[in-house]
């Protein structure tokens, strides 16, 4: 719904909650860029084994790298390889992914 009604794209970094933003902003280098554009549904970071729970700081470094990557080398060809491999991911039941 949220993609239908142009809030969400459905590729584009995930989003976090406004607590987790807040908390992240002054300690992650560069977190805010990845708010320049829409959040999405999937992203490449979650493609790379980037996603599910914060346990140490490289886990949110290592998020915030792929989406900086993706805003600054996005095609519709990583769009789709992203969908891809997020469908893939899906049917495989990688690890984190819930």
């Amino acid at each position: 719904i949220n993609v239908l009604m142009g809030d969400m794209s459905v590729v584009g970094p995930r989003p976090h909650m406004v607590v987790h933003t807040e908390q992240y902003q002054n300690s992650v280098d560069k977190y805010l860029v990845r708010h320049f554009i829409k959040p999405g549904i999937t992203g490449l970071a979650q493609i790379q084994g980037c996603r599910g729970e914060i346990i140490e700081k490289a886990d949110i470094i290592n998020r915030v790298r792929y989406d900086i990557f993706y805003m600054e080398k996005w095609s519709l060809g990583l769009d789709a390889k992203i969908i891809f491999m997020t469908v893939y991911n899906a049917i495989k039941g990688e690890a984190r992914a819930y």
